[in-house]
């Protein structure tokens, strides 16, 4: 087991530059202040699978959305669906309430209870004597059950533990770390991917940051910057699926985050661009793939508690970007989320799982020089 920050070769450093915005100082979604980060990656054994004992290459990652308490201080969030086969918990609340109230789990799909439930224990180990909790967590998932045994169910509440303790600002470990250790992204190794854009002053000077966990995609529609590389990249061996009609069955699950002053209505609209993003790396929404996207805005700190104690307002004051400025943080979703798909895609690397199944990792080097 391990967690924490490390750090990898990412698109930028190989020369690769996705569209024409600017990137923050960590072109990670931590450009959004306060922020954090955390993973907890778990690999362990080769060979045959075996239900319960691995191979296992799986984890969590938690994105905490601010400084203070996810819980007792909420933010205005919205949430879209590209393609609906997957699951992001607490989304009836998200949707009746526009408030995301807990920090952000993602994970294998057969481990969303376990991390949903430990959130709950998270949170309640953090309040004061006398209080109760109330959450309902936030929690999102891709399968990971190519490379992981990922019926054993491996990810335990001291993982997710682990992952929340860990999370930080500052750079972002990224490609098979955290809930994106056994993922497959185009036929390559995926993974996590982060990335972010900084406005001009003149359209508000606001962060867009994206972290997304890509495990979806078919080889032949992989694009970078609008060129076609997937199918210069027919060498590369592809993993065995189970099933010959598996490849492009995979998920993604995205995060994004702005502070932009936003209201939940808008936070959708910005979550729905993250699906134009997947679009421009070839990505569809195949009919296997659940493609899920949330956005939270930071813009508004002081909305009323979600704590059973509290004493409510009648009356609240936010700030809110008039939607006729809106367009430029809509191409800095877009562009960010394409980078943070091809950031997990360069940082993954190659990993052999469970049944010696192989996953090559996407080589950032040949990648630079096909798009040249």
């Amino acid at each position: 087991m391990s967690h924490g920050q490390t750090t990898a070769m990412r698109a930028r450093d190989h020369g690769i530059v996705i569209g024409t915005g600017t990137p923050g100082r960590y072109n990670a979604i931590t450009d959004v202040a306060g922020v954090k980060v955390g993973h907890t990656t778990l690999i362990e054994g080769d060979g045959p699978r075996v239900v319960g004992r691995g191979p296992v290459r799986t984890g969590v990652t938690m994105v905490l959305p601010h400084g203070g308490s996810a819980f007792d201080e909420p933010l205005y969030a919205g949430y879209h669906w590209l393609n609906g086969n997957g699951e992001i918990t607490g989304m009836a609340f998200l949707d009746e309430f526009g408030l995301l109230g807990s920090p952000i789990g993602i994970t294998n799909t057969a481990s969303v209870g376990v991390v949903r439930d430990t959130i709950v224990e998270i949170e309640v180990a953090s309040l004061g004597k006398g209080r109760q909790a109330w959450s309902l967590p936030v929690v999102g998932e891709t399968w990971d059950g190519t490379l992981n045994d990922i019926d054993g169910r491996h990810v335990r509440p001291e993982h997710v533990k682990a992952a929340h303790a860990s999370a930080s600002g500052g750079p972002v470990a990224e490609g098979a770390v955290g809930g994106g250790t056994g993922m497959i992204c185009h036929g390559f190794k995926g993974g996590i991917g982060t990335a972010s854009r900084v406005l001009p002053e003149r359209d508000g000077g606001y962060t867009v940051g994206v972290l997304v966990q890509a495990n979806h995609g078919i080889r032949d529609r992989l694009t970078v910057n609008g060129v076609p590389v997937g199918r210069e990249l027919d060498d590369v061996p592809r993993p065995a699926m189970p099933r010959p009609s598996y490849e492009g069955a995979g998920s993604i699950i995205g995060i994004v985050a702005t502070d932009a002053p936003l209201l939940p209505h808008q936070c959708r609209r910005l979550a729905r661009r993250a699906g134009l993003g997947v679009g421009r790396t070839g990505g569809a929404g195949e009919n296997s793939s659940g493609d899920g996207f949330l956005c939270f805005s930071t813009g508004n700190r002081d909305l009323p508690t979600n704590a059973l104690d509290a004493d409510p307002p009648r009356t609240f004051q936010v700030s809110v970007l008039a939607d006729d400025h809106i367009n430029p943080l809509f191409y800095a979703v877009i562009e960010a989320t394409e980078e943070a798909i091809v950031n997990a895609l360069v940082a993954a690397g190659t990993m052999t799982g469970a049944d010696g199944v192989t996953a090559h990792g996407l080589d950032g080097k040949r990648l630079a020089a096909l798009l040249t």
